[in-house]
């Protein structure tokens, strides 16, 4: 089946460098959505659109057997592109209020391209497999409520049972190589939002104030004290703060400071007792400093935990390794976060989520020789991130294919 690869690598490379070049934000994917629909029906699909707002669903069936889900995400990032690439994005929107550079710069574009390229390849071999293929291309990743989105908006009623769902992201490791990893993959995130209450007063008289600066200082502080003394060692956790906001004169002790942070976790119990220990720190300290009123905590941008199936993933690690050879490998665990384990969950299926390399293998080497993969190989979310085309996009399309024959082959 892949040798039929060649006949359609033309089409794929130029959807994958015509994506780049015209990336979307986040439920605004409706160039992107508009370019799928008529590739799947090609295919023999039957194809849903609209779905969540601009997702598309494709189904393609024959005989008996598993029902095999494959997503792919479709949103881009507020990024100004910096590769020097010829397709390289010029492109401008509006997040909320503000005009932003658009950029794929975390290679949702791959994930398009390849899946596409995988359903023609599936539906050009039908006599080799039986069951049914469902493809989903989710928008919204990157605001963490595209896969909600999809199924608020009936997705399980379209798609009906799934036996299984799998989805693979394009990272910073050699093109060419595939990776796959038992149990969590990818770590849960939450974003919180603090706001804390003082009173306002002079810069020269403190005394008359309750200082929500200096209360948002002690919480950054003890906020410190979190992973490394309440989580376990052998507990990856991360907890960053990443902005705060108070004030706007330099003579002005203002009534309020705003504090927003991330936390990065692997499974639920110390998900959990991170977040509590957040509340409690930020209560105690507000309390410790007299605040005039209770802090108030809003957590958004939730993402799941991502956790392999053993069984799943066993069997995908199987064929990869009969496929790619020494090319496939375990895949390290990312601290990365996504929101693709929605939909297994939803569907009570279970799932597997592996990453295909993008860098430039020869780059790769030189970086690594030198002790500088961290320096000088661009990653996700960074304005120089830009996978190699090739052996990028053919590996992508050859995983998700054999991923997929893994349950549908006769």
């Amino acid at each position: 089946m892949l040798g039929g690869l060649c006949p359609q690598r033309g089409w794929i490379e130029d959807l994958y460098r015509d994506l780049h070049a015209h990336p979307e934000l986040s439920h605004q994917e409706h160039r992107t959505a508009a370019l799928v629909p008529d590739r799947l029906r090609d295919a023999g699909c039957e194809v849903h659109e609209g779905i969540g707002g601009t997702g598309v669903v494709g189904v393609l069936a024959k005989g008996p057997g598993p029902t095999v889900l494959l997503r792919a995400d479709m949103d881009a990032l507020p990024v100004r592109e910096e590769t020097g690439l010829p397709y390289a994005s010029t492109v401008t929107a509006t997040d909320g209020d503000t005009e932003v550079p658009v950029m794929h710069a975390c290679g949702h574009d791959v994930h398009v391209a390849c899946l596409a390229g995988a359903t023609t390849l599936l539906a050009q071999a039908r006599d080799q497999w039986s069951g049914r293929l469902v493809v989903v291309f989710q928008p919204a990743e990157e605001t963490a409520d595209g896969a909600r989105a999809m199924l608020d908006d009936g997705l399980a009623g379209i798609v009906g049972d799934v036996d299984v769902a799998m989805a693979q992201h394009v990272l910073p490791m050699p093109a060419g190589r595939v990776g796959t990893r038992t149990g969590a993959v990818l770590s849960a995130a939450d974003s919180m939002r603090i706001t804390v209450h003082g009173r306002g007063a002079h810069g020269s008289m403190p005394q008359a104030a309750v200082d929500p600066v200096v209360l948002a200082a002690m919480i950054v502080v003890r906020l410190q004290t979190v992973v490394a003394r309440e989580v376990a060692p052998g507990d990856p956790a991360v907890l960053t703060v990443g902005s705060i906001a108070a004030g706007s004169k330099s003579n002005v002790i203002p009534d309020h400071a705003v504090l927003q942070l991330n936390v990065r976790t692997y499974d639920e119990a110390t998900r959990a007792a991170v977040l509590a220990a957040i509340e409690r720190i930020v209560r105690a300290e507000c309390q410790a400093s007299g605040s005039p009123a209770e802090p108030e905590l809003e957590l958004f941008d939730r993402y799941p935990l991502t956790e392999n199936d053993a069984g799943v993933t066993g069997r995908v690690a199987e064929a990869f390794a009969a496929f790619f050879g020494d090319r496939a490998g375990e895949l390290p665990q990312q601290s990365a976060s996504e929101d693709f384990s929605d939909l297994p969950r939803a569907f009570g299926a279970p799932s597997t989520y592996w990453g295909i390399g993008g860098t430039d293998p020869d780059a790769y080497a030189r970086a690594q020789e030198a002790g500088r993969v961290a320096q000088d190989v661009p990653v996700n979310h960074s304005a120089g991130f830009a996978p190699v085309v090739q052996p990028t996009l053919d590996t992508g399309v050859e995983a998700l294919v054999v991923g997929a024959l893994a349950w549908l082959h006769r």
